[in-house]
């Protein structure tokens, strides 16, 4: 780094913003946004961070940064993203790590405008709005300009739900009439211009506009505008981005020393895997992720099992198969490491997936009783090797076998507690939902089997009757008078059968 960047980058301010990358020519070869310009750009060049090649290559030819300051997180967001479809820098492709990229979709000129998101932008006449790097990021910035400016996300929504939404604020009522299609395209005409990074002149023009409807006594739309002004003044105490922004994984010692340790890359990505189940039903397995040793929330999923009865060995299978198949592995990623809780079963079980699916992606498991580290060594594609000498490690104990390598850290080293935590979300992430499937089979009825006979159906009857076995003893013409004839028919078939099995 010349003397005259470095001088450059003592003047940036801790505001958040916008920064440029540039080359010794003047080509603008990376963009990012910052929460805190002056530490976000400086990190590029701490000597200590651990970096990838693709980023060491980024910073060997920045020559020179230039930024641009904006009020809140929100704002950088979205500037960022105008400013990457501007230039189009080739870093910004590079660095991605093959996410998908994500577009808000904003059909105004349909007769019941939408906003969704998508990864394919396509030439239908709406707009579209990004490319945006990180899904989760817009997602939550769009859900905050929701109640400032109403939209809908679907023109065939639930009864329920569309009214709730109304009801809340966060849906402009087009069906209903409570707004019209002018008024509609108008609100969502503001939110295209914000989007667009324009925050400050729309900040102004509701501002102008209160105090003309306060100066014509339009009392009740200057207090709307009002209201409206406060929350968009209000977004600068939200956190979009810099909750993840500062985290320095150089200085994380169970992710360094598991990558030493194991002599693997750092893991920036690890998934931790269970089963949750009772006596064979309800299984269920969660996948737990975690970026750079934090836990990533918005990653999480959970997979309903296929296969029947009290298998963890076949269960584990089935989980690894169903994450490693094209379209998860599309929509997801890769992870740098698996972590399996469990040992040598669970462990081979998963392999063996891997394997099958066509990838040589490090795994290991957990096993509880001794918090032991397990590796099988005969794996054909595992690339995990134990490194001993570490010299962090004089307590470390290695057992080895012919098929498996077990080691032993301790319960209180760095990285047993960053494996422990992963595992121990796991395991609580399956019996969340396993919990959730258990309890909704619990409260069933055979109504549930009825076609026809919905949630409000279902309270209705019971209402009616008392309970489910009041509506089985119930007179046919009671529930013809309750239900019509049709429906009638349908449910005195199974009440007869649920009659039949009484007896039995």
């Amino acid at each position: 780094m010349h003397e005259d960047l470095k001088a450059k980058l003592k003047t940036l301010p801790t505001t958040p913003g916008v920064y440029f990358h540039k080359n010794g020519i003047g080509e603008t070869i990376y963009i990012g946004k910052a929460a805190v310009l002056k530490n976000r750009v400086r990190q590029y060049f701490q000597k200590s961070r651990n970096r990838d090649p693709k980023t060491e290559a980024l910073v060997a030819e920045i020559h020179d940064t230039e930024w641009i300051e904006v009020e809140t997180e929100m704002d950088a967001l979205f500037l960022e993203a105008e400013m990457i479809k501007r230039y189009l820098p080739r870093y910004n492709i590079l660095l991605r790590d093959d996410k998908s990229l994500s577009y808000v979709r904003i059909n105004i000129k349909s007769d019941y405008p939408t906003v969704t998101f998508t990864r394919q932008p396509l030439d239908d006449g709406a707009d579209y709005f990004g490319p945006y790097i990180d899904f989760y990021q817009v997602k939550k910035a769009l859900r905050l300009l929701r109640r400032i400016f109403p939209y809908a996300i679907t023109k065939d929504q639930a009864t329920m739900g569309s009214k709730l939404y109304e009801q809340i604020g966060l849906d402009p009522g087009l069906a209903s009439g409570r707004t019209d299609l002018q008024e509609y395209r108008k609100t969502l005409k503001t939110l295209m211009s914000y989007l667009r990074g324009n925050r400050v002149a729309i900040t102004n023009g509701i501002e102008a506009e209160m105090k003309l409807a306060a100066k014509s006594q339009d009392f009740e739309r200057a207090a709307m505008l009002r209201n409206k002004l406060s929350e968009m003044r209000a977004l600068k105490r939200h956190i979009i981005f810099s909750d993840k922004e500062f985290m320095d994984i150089s200085k994380d010692k169970g992710l360094n020393g598991l990558a030493e340790l194991l002599t693997i890359d750092l893991p920036k990505r690890i998934e931790g895997y269970d089963i949750s189940h009772m006596s064979g039903t309800d299984n269920v397995a969660s996948m737990v992720v975690f970026t750079n040793g934090i836990p990533n929330k918005a990653e999480y999923r959970k997979f309903k099992m296929r296969l029947k009865g009290n298998n963890d060995f076949a269960h584990m299978k089935e989980t690894i198969t169903r994450r490693l198949s094209v379209k998860n592995v599309k929509a997801w990623g890769l992870p740098s490491l698996f972590l399996i809780d469990g040992g040598k079963g669970q462990l081979n079980s998963a392999l063996e997936a891997r394997d099958a699916c066509g990838y040589t992606i490090p795994m290991i498991g957990l096993a509880k009783r001794e918090e032991e580290i397990v590796i099988n060594k005969k794996s054909s594609s595992v690339q995990v090797k134990v490194k001993r000498t570490y010299h962090a490690y004089s307590d470390i104990v290695v057992l080895d076998s012919e098929e498996f390598t077990i080691v032993r850290l301790g319960q209180s080293d760095d990285i047993t507690k960053l494996l422990q935590r992963i595992r121990d979300e796991s395991h609580r992430f399956a019996v969340t939902y396993h919990s959730t499937l258990k309890q909704n089979r619990q409260t069933r009825s055979w109504l549930d089997e009825v076609p026809g006979i919905g949630p409000s159906t279902k309270r209705k009857l019971i209402r009616h009757f008392g309970s489910t076995k009041g509506v089985i003893h119930a007179r046919d013409d009671e529930i013809d008078q309750l239900l019509g004839e049709k429906l009638a028919i349908i449910l005195k078939q199974y009440i007869r059968a649920e009659r039949k099995n009484a007896k039995v």
